[in-house]
Parts: structure tokens; sequence; C-alpha cells
């Protein structure tokens, strides 16, 4: 069965860290850029972080640059989200695509279902 799986969410206090993963099954990252994105309540989906399959691009949209980092580990076929310095702001569901086709704005092959992240005092 071919899914992408996230976890790492949880409730942070503001100035906290959290890494996400996204892991995938029935298939082989190493071929696929892999997005994340994040859906706050009344919110559009909006991107957050980008890497392709080769690693030499990565893309941060400006509200997390300098904050988020983003990696990939093939053996592990996960790709990861470090998150520091979080407000409030970044409080959203945090998905993640993948597409052989590299970073898109929409249209993943593939998604997950999804991990909460609350940051709050």
């Amino acid at each position: 069965q071919v899914q992408l799986v996230e976890s790492g969410g949880g409730l942070v206090q503001p100035g906290g860290s959290l890494r996400l993963s996204c892991a995938a099954s029935g298939f082989t990252l190493d071929y696929y850029a892999i997005g994340w994105f994040r859906q706050a309540p009344g919110n559009q989906r909006e991107g957050v972080s980008c890497i392709s399959s080769s690693n030499d691009r990565l893309w941060y949209a400006d509200s997390v640059k300098g904050r988020f980092t983003i990696s990939r580990d093939n053996a592990k076929n996960t790709v990861y989200l470090q998150m520091n310095s979080l407000k409030p702001d970044d409080t959203a569901v945090y998905y993640c695509g993948a597409d052989v086709r590299g970073c898109l704005l929409e249209g993943y092959e593939y998604w997950g279902q999804g991990t909460q992240v609350t940051v709050s005092s």
C-alpha cells in the first residue's frame, strides 16, 4: 500500500521546537520531491518548504526562512521538517506531499493525512 505518514506534531510553547517526519511506505522517496504544506482553520493550504529529489534545491516560505529546515534520509525513506523558534502563527495541520515532477505549488501525486502542530502558552 502506497502511503505517506506524517508524525511529530504536538503542542509546544512559543519559541519551542518540533521535528516533523514524513515517512513513505510502498514506494521509495529517492525519486520524489517532497513538499510540506500547512493549513490553519479558515485558511487555505499554503506551502511551507520543499526539497528536490536530488536534494540540490530547497525552498522555504518567507514566513519560515531561518527557522525551519527540511532534510531527507533516504535510508529511512523519510523527510523531516525541523521547526525552531515556533510562533503561534505556525499553528496548523501540516501535510507532506510527494511528486516525481519536482516541487509543485499543488497537485502532488501522494499526500499524507496531516499532523497537528499547536503553538501556544
